[in-house]
C-alpha cells in the first residue's frame, strides 16, 4: 500500500486527490480516497483570446497550489505528480506558472499532451466503471478549454483526439449575452461540430456501443438532470440517462438566465457563467454520437472518476 498525490490543473478548476493505493492485483489497482478536493481558480481566464496567462489567475491557481502542497505534507503522500492541461499548453507565459508551481511542490509539473490527457481520462473512468468486454466505449473528457475523446474497451485506448472546444473557450469566444442570443448559440454550435468533425478523423465514432462523459460540466448536467437537493457524488456517479434527458437538461441550463443558475443547489460558483458552455457542448456530443452510430447509443453515463484518478493510477 502506497499514498499518492495527484493534481490536475485545468483551464478551470485544480483538483487535488490523495489516495491510498491497493496493488494487490498489479493489472487492477485501487484508490481509496484520503483527500477529493477541488477548487474554480480559472487559469485559463482570456487565453483563449490573449495567448497568456493573466496575473490574477496566476496568482488564485498558485494560492491553490500552495495549500495543496500543505495537505500532501499533513497526510504524509510519498510520491506526487502534478499534471496542467489545456490552458497550460496555449499559454505563452507557462514558464512563470511552472517555476511557481515547481517552487511550491518540489516536484516538476507537466503540461502534457492532450493524446496523454485522453489516455489518462480514459484510465480514471476505466478503472471504476465496468466495460463490455471487447466492445469499445466512448469516453468523453468535456473541461474548460479542451475536450477529450477516447474511444477504448477492456484492453486499454484504441484511438484518442483532445480537441480545442471546453465551456471556458466556448463561453470567452461566443455566448457573452446573458442567456445567449440564437446566433451566439449556432456559432459555438459550428465550432463544436468541426471540433467533433476532427476528433472522428482519428477516433472511429461509429464503433461505440456506449457513451460516458466525465468532468465538472457533465456532472453538473446530471445533476441538473436528476433534480438534485445537493451535489452529490454518489447519487451522480454512474447515473444512466436517455439522450432526450441529457439535451433537455443541457438546453436548459443554456437558456436559463445566470442569476437562476447561481439558484441551483447542486450549482458550484465557479461553474455559473460556464456551464451553459458545457451544456451546448454535451448536447451536441450526445447528439452526434447517436447519428454516428445509427442510432445504437441511446444512453450516457457519467462518471465521477476521470484524469485525476488515472493521474494517482499513474504513479501508483
Amino acid at each position: 500500500m502506497s499514498r499518492v498525490a495527484a493534481i490536475d490543473c485545468g483551464t478551470n478548476s485544480i483538483r487535488l486527490l490523495i489516495a491510498d493505493v491497493d496493488t494487490t492485483d498489479p493489472a487492477a489497482p485501487k484508490l481509496t480516497d484520503v483527500v477529493r478536493e477541488m477548487r474554480v481558480v480559472r487559469l485559463g481566464q482570456g487565453v483563449d483570446a490573449t495567448g497568456e496567462f493573466a496575473p490574477e489567475a496566476l496568482e488564485r491557481t498558485l494560492a491553490a497550489t500552495a495549500d495543496y502542497a500543505e495537505l500532501i505534507r499533513r497526510h504524509d503522500a510519498t510520491s506526487v505528480r502534478f499534471v496542467a492541461t489545456s490552458a497550460t499548453r496555449d499559454a505563452r507565459n507557462r514558464q512563470v506558472f511552472i517555476d511557481g508551481v515547481r517552487e511550491l511542490l518540489g516536484v516538476e509539473p507537466e503540461v502534457i499532451s492532450g493524446d496523454e490527457e485522453a489516455a489518462l481520462s480514459f484510465a480514471g473512468a476505466s478503472s471504476v466503471l465496468p466495460f463490455r468486454g471487447t466492445d469499445p466505449v466512448l469516453v468523453v473528457d468535456l473541461g474548460g478549454g479542451s475536450t477529450e475523446f477516447v474511444l477504448g474497451n477492456a484492453d486499454g485506448v484504441i484511438a484518442a483526439r483532445s480537441v480545442d472546444v471546453g465551456c471556458v473557450r466556448m463561453t470567452e469566444r461566443h455566448l457573452k449575452a446573458d442567456p445567449p442570443t440564437a446566433d451566439q448559440v449556432a456559432a459555438a454550435t459550428a465550432d463544436v461540430d468541426a471540433a467533433i468533425d476532427e476528433a472522428a478523423r482519428t477516433v472511429p465514432l461509429e464503433r461505440a456501443t456506449g457513451l460516458i462523459g466525465v468532468a465538472g460540466s457533465v456532472t453538473t448536467i446530471t445533476a441538473h438532470a436528476l433534480k438534485l437537493p445537493e451535489y452529490s457524488a454518489d447519487a451522480i456517479h454512474g447515473t444512466e440517462l436517455g439522450l432526450d434527458a441529457v439535451r433537455a437538461a443541457c438546453t436548459s441550463l443554456l437558456d436559463m438566465p445566470r442569476e437562476n443558475r447561481a439558484a441551483l443547489p447542486y450549482m458550484h460558483p465557479g461553474r455559473v457563467d460556464v456551464i451553459g458552455a458545457g451544456g451546448l457542448v454535451w448536447r451536441r456530443i450526445a447528439e452526434r454520437m447517436a447519428e454516428a452510430t445509427g442510432g445504437v447509443i441511446t444512453t450516457a453515463v457519467t462518471s465521477e472518476h476521470d484524469i485525476l484518478d488515472g493521474i494517482a493510477l499513474s504513479i501508483s
